[in-house]
């Protein structure tokens, strides 16, 4: 095996795979990266390299353009090949696979020599066979970005471990929940969000929490759209000459509809600055373990408020257009931040209906994206 490649192409691409590396040493190999050399076939313009990395649960697969003068294969240690392209000056790096799978890099006036493995030691991963669908990359970047924060923490709770990924006639959507607090959003495909859609068939499944993190990565900033296949056990996400291939979760996903209110009938408008400035400092007197802040909707305002014994105590008021009758509900100050990190446009609505049912967040102004956010009271 013997190429060379760009350093900056090459360092985008083993940065993107740094995801997927199993950290932990459970399994040595798979704290590696794969590398293949691949010389032009006859009919077909340009060599280039392959890069996969895997955890055996989720893997991806990419390529460079790179002078590929004998192709081969190596298997090479993921973080230290990083670290490596990422400290070499902007210049093309060249490879050279040398007796007993070590490889010789080289750039200017740098040398080394890296221990290589056989590619036959790296796992094999599971190749699309079933026929996929066009989805725009941005719709669902916008999915992620708005439900992920939600996913729970809880091992134990294997099903709510990942998103619940719909698709239904001409639209997405991605909900996720942990128990406390749940978040829906739901996208038109009618939308110029990265190119034409053409779902051609229904789709209902739990996508992993890990997978989600490098599709969120992946859809950033894309215009394109992205291609998602399926079969019986495993998700493939394919936007451009990358793609994501994960285990699906199995399981079954509560019935989410049963727990978005649709009788609230206390209803308050709020600009998302003041409020989200109002809980950040509310918050900074909350127990550290509860993250309590107590919001108190009165007549034309809403006083937010925390206290720790041994910490102290904390106020805050913002003027709202409230003329219910007095209601207190106590939060989790990260739940409530969560959303306004995320939420579009300058307002949210709030609806309510006492102190012990489940409050409704979502934008005073829905585009083509639905945002429901849901969050249960704590006790006061």
């Amino acid at each position: 095996m013997e190429f060379s490649v760009g350093r900056a192409r090459l360092l985008a691409e083993l940065n993107l795979l740094q995801g997927v590396v199993e950290r932990k040493n459970t399994i040595p190999i798979l704290t590696n990266v794969l590398i293949e050399a691949v010389a032009p076939s006859p009919g077909t313009e340009g060599s280039k390299i392959k890069l996969l990395a895997t955890d055996l649960d989720v893997s991806i697969e990419t390529e460079c353009v790179a002078d590929v003068a004998k192709a081969g294969s190596v298997v090479i240690q993921a973080r230290k090949i990083f670290d490596i392209v990422r400290s070499l000056p902007d210049s093309d790096i060249a490879f050279v696979k040398e007796e007993n799978e070590w490889v010789k890099i080289t750039c200017g006036a740098s040398r080394f020599r890296v221990v290589g493995q056989l590619k036959e030691h790296f796992p094999s991963i599971v190749k699309q066979t079933t026929p996929g669908m066009l989805l725009p990359a941005a719709a669902l970047y916008k999915l992620i970005v708005r439900t992920i924060f939600a996913i729970t923490q809880e091992e134990s709770r294997y099903a709510l471990s990942g998103a619940l990924f719909l698709v239904a006639g001409n639209a997405v959507s991605m909900v996720t929940t942990d128990g406390h607090r749940l978040s829906f959003v739901t996208c038109g495909l009618d939308s110029q969000d990265g190119g034409e859609a053409t779902p051609e068939h229904d789709a209902r499944v739990i996508v992993p929490k890990k997978a989600l993190t490098e599709l969120q990565r992946l859809t950033m900033g894309s215009e394109d759209a992205i291609e998602f296949a399926k079969d019986e056990n495993h998700l493939f996400f394919k936007i451009g000459y990358r793609q994501l291939t994960s285990r699906l979760l199995s399981g079954q996903f509560p019935n989410y509809e049963m727990v978005i209110p649709k009788n609230n009938d206390k209803k308050v408008a709020i600009n998302v600055e003041k409020i989200a400035q109002a809980v950040r400092r509310a918050a900074l007197m909350a127990d550290d373990r509860s993250h309590g802040i107590k919001m108190e909707f009165d007549d034309g305002r809403l006083v937010i408020t925390s206290q720790t014994a041994d910490l102290g105590e904390s106020k805050e008021e913002v003027a709202i257009d409230y003329k219910e009758a007095k209601l207190a509900v106590r939060f989790n100050a990260l739940y409530v931040l969560d959303f306004l990190n995320v939420v579009d446009g300058e307002d949210i609505t709030l609806e309510l209906k006492d102190d012990q049912s489940a409050v409704l967040f979502k934008p005073a102004e829905q585009g083509n994206c639905e945002f429901k956010y849901v969050i249960m009271p704590m006790r006061l």
